[in-house]
């Protein structure tokens, strides 16, 4: 996690960090040393660089500059900001990039750890020389050291920029964890009792020694010359070390209330999302977010937590797959070491068993055995050390994600949630398929010709074992991968490691739910597939074979997959129109408009009998809303039955009618008032629609004949407000024969 920790500038722990407009963070010394000021005419550039040489006395480094900033600045930097009113031109410090100065060749090229190059160049004071008359004004901008987008700074300079609370608190406790387990590590080689303190840790030996013991026990020379040494670890129970570590005043409610930048007195309260910065309430009121959709601040900070703990999810099953993985190579090391040296060991005793001719030709066979095994040792462990590198980046950032979610700072964390969240899926993303498989095989595919005459033995060398190609191998389903969703099923399967016969794509059949013959449901290359449209409360038999160029391999073992007994569904705000307002986690609908205006079900039905329920919390002028399915196509925007595309039942408060491409029937007396409940029963076996009201039967059955595929539907306006009630069983009084599958 210290990489995450580290400013990109001077590489070390963050000190006052501030966000950047592009999510990055800085230290608040380093963001002086390179914002940088462009005067609007650069007609006459003063002379900002100073040539090389000695600097004058007046230009000494001042205390506590940061690394990347020369002595001038430095000096002009502590000056400005120890005098009262100065800090505006601490933050406004005037730079300029080698491109821009036109001076490139006289300016002093700074480097941090990290290679961010800075150019720190003083400039002319006012009234001098170097700065012309006429000269225009400027405009400051910093450029992030990162992404390297810039950034305009306005007349607050550097402290428009928000501090980052969350992370300079991780820091503190980050510091105070490792200095604690500096102290508790003890040399593990030490004669002395109690042993002296732990100075460095061998990652390779995974042993602690103190600094004479290192000198003595292990130097930095020899074998030991490539050992990495690490500081010592910091032990669990200590803070920011790996264990609780949360508590105390830094996520306790020891720590006083962040307050707005803009109004010193107000708390934050909401979070501007399109901003996507929290805000106080005099800012909804008179500042510029007055006009923006804001939402409450609690809200937002657990729905980013939860963003957060789903994406961090995926990093850590790729995490856990890396370290199986490494496991794997590790085995196949030790196997690479044992085939090399049987193949060495049967290549002498080939050649042992020929002429003295044999003896010149056989040191060569030899080096072309060791090259080989060499080779594929190199390959190996260029992967561990590549995997491994992505194994500790990925843990080091799923680390300090879990110390940003152990705090209790909404506005902080959610100054730094989006970025975070968007690292964490691209981390994910870097775990692309095949990183995770070998680059080489433990076999050597080399075999030794002895039978060629005396005459030929100054010929012989290696024949590449030419393998047949054969038919892939039974693939594995992944039943943690496979899952089942209202009537709809996904599977997921991949090859067995160490498989070296090509597959060039899957067959995945599936039977019909009633224990019939297994049908083909997909073919392709790719190792996930969902099937939608089955039967609901159902039980379906899946498997899956690979095929390539010399045929198609066996089954694998079958996976039993049960739908759901009822549907399970909300309303669907991607296909409604943008007059509906949902609520309630998409369960409650009403209408922003006079007119009628459509919302679909997120479920589709083509077979089987279902039944939901939707229940009238508001009912307000009688108006006429109407209740019953429709085609994907229908139009939104006028009642629900006026096109060919809908069929369903409008009610007021006296009676109801049903209407199908604007046809009105079958009018019946009795309608809805609040608290009112509506009833569609839609029988797919029978291809008929009926509905209910407060349980009673709403006429005759509305409509018969029906084919296809339809989705629930209703349509309202402002005067109707309606929650959606579904995975019901079909009531005992209406329920029907389930017809057997075709």
């Amino acid at each position: 996690m210290e990489e995450e920790l580290k400013c990109p500038v001077c590489g070390s722990l963050f000190r006052e960090p501030i966000i950047l407009p592009c999510s990055h963070n800085v230290c608040l010394p380093c963001a002086r040393t390179i914002a940088v000021q462009t005067p609007e005419s650069e007609q006459h550039l003063p002379p900002l660089v100073h040539p090389r040489g000695p600097a004058p006395p007046a230009a000494a480094a001042a205390p506590g500059a940061g690394p990347g900033v020369a002595a001038g600045s430095a000096a002009c930097l502590d000056s400005e900001c120890a005098a009262g009113g100065g800090g505006d031109h601490a933050d406004k410090l005037s730079l300029h990039s080698e491109t821009d100065s036109g001076y490139g060749s006289y300016t002093p090229s700074l480097k941090s750890p990290n290679g961010v190059r800075v150019l720190p160049l003083v400039p002319a004071p006012p009234g001098s020389a170097a700065a012309p008359r006429g000269a225009g004004p400027a405009s400051s901008s910093l450029t992030c050291p990162q992404c390297h987008r810039s950034a305009s700074l306005d007349h607050r300079g550097l402290r428009g920029f928000q501090r980052n609370r969350l992370l300079e608190a991780i820091v503190q406790r980050y510091q105070q964890g490792r200095a604690a387990a500096a102290a508790a590590a003890k040399c593990q080689l030490c004669d002395r009792s109690p042993p002296e303190p732990a100075a460095v840790l061998c990652e390779q030996c995974e042993v602690l020694y103190c600094a004479a013991c290192q000198l003595r026990c292990h130097p930095a020379r020899g074998p030991f010359a490539k050992h990495r040494l690490a500081p010592p670890p910091a032990h669990p129970g200590a803070p920011g070390g790996g264990g609780d570590g949360g508590g105390g005043k830094g996520a306790g409610g020891g720590r006083k209330l962040p307050t707005c930048a803009e109004h010193d007195l107000e708390n934050y309260s909401m979070y501007c999302v399109s901003c996507r910065s929290p805000v106080c309430y005099q800012c909804l009121e008179e500042g510029k977010h007055s006009k923006h959709d804001v939402k409450a601040l609690g809200a937002m900070w657990k729905q980013h937590k939860a963003q957060l703990s789903q994406a961090l999810n995926g990093v850590s099953d790729k995490a856990k797959e890396a370290k199986e993985f490494l496991v794997q190579l590790k085995n196949l090391l030790q196997q690479i070491q044992e085939n090399g040296l049987d193949y060495e060991a049967c290549l002498v005793a080939q050649c042992d068993a020929l002429v003295d001719a044999l003896t010149r030709q056989k040191a060569k066979l030899l080096t072309k055995v060791t090259k080989e095994r060499e080779h594929k040792l190199k390959v190996v462990w260029d992967q561990i050390n590549h995997c491994t590198l992505k194994l500790r980046q990925s843990t080091g950032l799923m680390e300090y994600c879990l110390e940003v979610i152990k705090e209790n700072d909404p506005s902080g964390f959610l100054q730094i949630s989006d970025a975070l969240i968007k690292r964490v899926q691209v981390s994910q993303e870097q775990w692309v398929k095949g990183a995770l498989e070998p680059k080489v095989s433990a076999e050597f595919d080399l075999t030794l010709d002895s039978e060629p005459l005396l005459q030929s033995i100054h010929q012989l060398d290696f024949i590449q074992m030419k393998f047949p190609v054969s038919v892939p191998p039974v693939p594995l389903l992944q039943l943690e991968k496979c899952c089942t969703r209202n009537n709809s099923v996904t599977l997921a399967w991949r090859m067995p490691p160490l498989s070296h016969n090509p597959v060039e794509g899957y067959i995945l059949e599936l039977d019909d739910g009633d224990g019939g013959q297994f049908r083909e449901v997909y073919v392709g290359k790719e190792t996930l597939c969902t099937i939608d449209g089955l039967h609901f409360n159902s039980t379906y038999n899946a498997r899956v074979k690979a095929f390539n160029s010399s045929g198609v391999g066996p089954y694998s073992k079958t996976v039993i997959l049960q739908t759901s007994d009822v549907a399970w569904f909300t309303f669907d705000p991607s296909s409604a129109h943008r007059d509906i307002v949902l609520s309630n986690d998409n369960q409650t609908a009403t209408c922003n408009s006079y007119d009628d205006r459509v919302v679909l079900g997120t479920a589709a039905f083509s077979k089987g009998v279902h039944y939901w329920e939707l229940h009238v919390d508001r009912y307000d002028n009688h108006p006429d809303p109407a209740f019953g399915i429709a085609r994907i196509n229908v139009v939104k925007d006028m009642m629900l039955g006026k096109d060919d595309k809908a069929w369903a039942m409008y009610v007021d408060n006296n009676r109801s009618w049903f209407m199908h491409c604007n046809s009105h029937t079958n009018r019946t007396e009795g309608g809805v008032s609040k608290g009112a409940t509506v009833g569609v029963l839609l029988d797919l076996n029978k291809h008929n629609l009926t509905f209910y009201i407060n349980g009673q039967q709403q006429g005759p059955p509305a409509f018969e004949n029906i084919e296809g595929v339809f989705m629930p539907a209703l349509s309202l306006n402002r005067n109707v407000q309606v929650t959606l009630h579904t995975g019901l069983e079909v009531p005992q009084c209406v329920k029907q024969t389930k017809l057997p599958n075709n």
